[in-house]
């Protein structure tokens, strides 16, 4: 009898002991559409995430495993657009990593930065810069932390932190991310030129073939376009869907040239196939506004509430889509109250942002409003810009 009574005590308090049981799931991944699997790419994709799954049904606190599978969602959110299934997904599985005792300093370091990287994806930008800053603390010396650094300062308007932290970070370790960010500079602060250099040169450093390379291919290009270099770009453009074929973002952007060039149905061929590769809502964007260009009142007419409907999924998963609503309401939609109305949590949240200050002005160009609009307008001019945009506006003032 007292074998038998020391035996149940003994599981009564190895019960008590016990860790909790979690509730976490481990995400689905999703299937991409079949022009978006590019070769081995997502073989390799489908069986990390089955390696990973694997690891996290047989210890559901493997931290590693569970910092690898955000950032497995990140990119998947990015390729695929399924932001409102990824972006939720990651930030739940980086929280659950980042709440484990085990966790080391090193995880922690890169626990912070992909959680960093989710809140810059849901413009989330104070929230971005908090925990980038947390994860410095804990290693000030790893160059990957700085570009999140740097985007939040650029997101929030603070574009000296920028470029000090961009300087550090090219030093530290020169390739694709830290030359991409220094083209944004440089064209933040009105040096076009300089900034198609840098941003060549981080497309010389990708991976041929590699996402990340068609990325910044993509934002060489759109650079290109924009600055009236519109052969180059172009050229880009079908050197990308060459590597990659039917990369969706690189078909959206052809449109946009076809648009400026009145080749109408060239475009809406290449947005429709676009839209039908991913459910990206700035390929709808720009359907609609071809089919307000080209007097297609009834194709537009119906496009609107998909619109409307994919941006509310997006905010109902927490991705910050003011911004994207404002230029809805003012670009097709015509309703500049509207489109102030949603424009004013981004002022609140980053006033000092040039790209928010000159929406601001277009929008107060459109109530006509001079006097407010020429204030956004020397506020979006003090970097110097000479976004075709902003050289627009001020003609009109």
């Amino acid at each position: 009898m007292k074998n038998l009574y020391f035996i149940v005590c003994t599981l009564l308090i190895l019960s008590c002991t016990e860790e909790p049981k979690t509730n976490f799931e481990i995400p689905a991944l999703l299937e991409r559409s079949e022009k978006m699997q590019y070769f081995n790419e997502w073989s390799a994709v489908r069986s990390t995430y089955a390696d990973l799954k694997h690891a996290l049904t047989k210890k559901t606190n493997h931290v590693d495993a569970l910092i690898n599978l955000t950032n497995l969602f990140i990119a998947e959110a990015r390729i695929t657009g399924e932001h409102g299934h990824y972006y939720p997904a990651a930030l739940n599985t980086i929280e659950y990593a980042l709440q484990q005792k085990n966790i080391s300093k090193d995880q922690k370091f890169l626990a912070l930065s992909a959680k960093a990287s989710v809140q810059l994806s849901l413009h989330h930008f104070k929230d971005a810069l908090k925990t980038a800053e947390t994860a410095q603390l804990q290693n000030p010396y790893n160059a990957s932390i700085y570009g999140a650094l740097i985007d939040a300062h650029v997101e929030l308007g603070d574009y000296k932190n920028a470029v000090s932290l961009a300087d550090k970070m090219v030093s530290m370790r020169p390739d694709l991310r830290s030359y991409s960010r220094v083209s944004y500079l440089r064209e933040i602060y009105g040096m076009p030129e300089e900034s198609i250099k840098a941003m060549q040169m981080a497309v010389e450093a990708g991976s041929p073939g590699s996402e990340e390379k068609a990325w910044a291919a993509l934002q060489l290009a759109q650079l290109c376009i924009r600055y009236d270099k519109m052969d180059e770009g172009i050229s880009i453009l079908n050197q990308i869907l060459e590597e990659r074929p039917d990369y969706p973002f690189a078909k959206a952007s052809l449109a946009t040239v076809y648009i400026k060039q009145a080749k109408y149905k060239e475009a809406e061929k290449e947005l429709k196939e676009a839209c039908q590769i991913i459910p990206e809502v700035s390929f709808y964007i720009h359907l609609a506004e071809l089919y307000k260009q080209t007097n297609q009142t009834e194709a537009f007419n119906s496009l609107i509430p998909e619109i409307l409907a994919m941006l509310d999924d997006d905010m109902k998963h927490g991705h910050n889509m003011s911004l994207e609503y404002a230029a809805v309401y003012s670009d097709l939609l015509n309703d500049p109250d509207k489109a102030l109305k949603y424009i004013q949590e981004d002022l609140n949240m980053r006033p000092d942002n040039i790209d928010i200050n000159r929406n601001l002005a277009k929008i107060y160009q459109m109530k006509k409003d001079p006097q407010n609009s020429l204030m956004y307008l020397e506020k979006a001019s003090r970097t110097n810009s000479k976004h075709p945009e902003l050289i627009e506006l001020k003609q009109n003032i």
